[in-house]
């Protein structure tokens, strides 16, 4: 009964850019299964209500399906793909962007007794579970507020932190703690794959990334790596592919400049791991880039 409500809600209220009423909550529908297209995954609670979906990490895999949700700490290149969907049942999802500062707030209120004990390590930035009879309850309270414009603005912010609360005291809950804590493991490495992100075109020493990150060496690799399922080397060339990719999008004919651009000097190099990364060369995949859309509001939902 939970999910068909669920996806009665999430059916009317879907929009073609997948925002709705309520700032930071998202709604995918999907009608075909696309392969698989990378993207960014945000920091977001994923709910699947119909359809499943699977998501690539790395090496690491995830599937979730309905009734099952996600959780992504850290915004992160990811390859998705709808393996359930169609025109006659597409595929719909929930989201909701987390905030490591109303986590915080939570965290705090609630007290270290009613949460688990979060251990000292980094978890990994990814997670998927059973969603809990009361998660979606919540989530179902929240999409209902769609409907009654006058109770949003008051009752809509109480139904996030309710929904939040489930997470944090839920199976994943150490993947979302660890976003609200500011001297977490998993917050240093947030602070170097921002670091990476911004500075992805140019070369680095892993020390001086753990330095910033205000860890050593061993524990800044062991802790990366749990993270995100790569090195921080391999983590900044998917970023590089990734933005190369934007790039080509809008400089279709410019294939040694955008690799430039990105940080590659070799171009043979940039074309071998640009083929490698999407299946195509970069002129090849820049044709077809022409006629497709390249980045996705939300890499955890499309």
């Amino acid at each position: 009964m939970q999910l068909e409500e669920l996806r009665t809600l999430l059916d009317r209220h879907a929009r073609p850019d997948w925002t709705t009423a309520i700032d930071g909550v998202l709604i995918s529908k999907v009608d075909q299964a696309d392969p698989p297209a990378p993207s960014m995954s945000g920091t977001v609670l994923a709910v699947i209500a119909q359809g499943a979906k699977r998501l690539a990490l790395g090496e690491r895999v995830y599937e979730y399906g309905a009734g099952q949700y996600l959780v992504a700490s850290v915004d992160l290149p990811v390859t998705g793909q709808f393996t359930q969907a169609g025109p006659e049942r597409p595929a719909l999802g929930f989201g909701l962007t987390l905030q490591p500062s109303a986590i915080a707030e939570l965290l705090l209120q609630g007290g270290p007794a009613d949460t688990p004990r979060t251990g000292t390590g980094a978890p990994p930035a990814i997670a998927v579970s059973d969603a809990s009879p009361a998660l979606l309850d919540a989530v179902i309270r929240l999409l209902r507020l769609l409907d009654q414009p006058r109770d949003r603005a008051v009752l809509a912010p109480l139904v996030k932190r309710e929904i939040l609360w489930r997470v944090i005291t839920g199976e994943q809950g150490a993947t979302v703690r660890h976003l609200g804590l500011a001297d977490s493991g998993l917050s240093h490495i947030s602070r170097a794959v921002r670091w990476i992100r911004e500075h992805y075109a140019q070369p680095f020493r892993v020390e001086d990334v753990a330095h910033l990150s205000g860890m050593s060496v061993s524990a800044f690799y062991r802790n990366f790596q749990a993270v995100t399922a790569m090195s921080p080397i391999q983590f900044q060339k998917q970023i590089r592919l990734q933005e190369a990719r934007l790039l080509l999008a809008t400089h279709p004919g410019d294939v040694t400049g955008v690799g430039q651009r990105v940080g590659y000097d070799n171009p043979s190099q940039f074309s071998r791991e640009y083929r490698r990364r999407f299946g195509a060369p970069p002129s090849q995949d820049a044709a077809r880039l022409r006629h497709t859309a390249t980045r996705s509001p939300a890499g955890v939902l499309t």
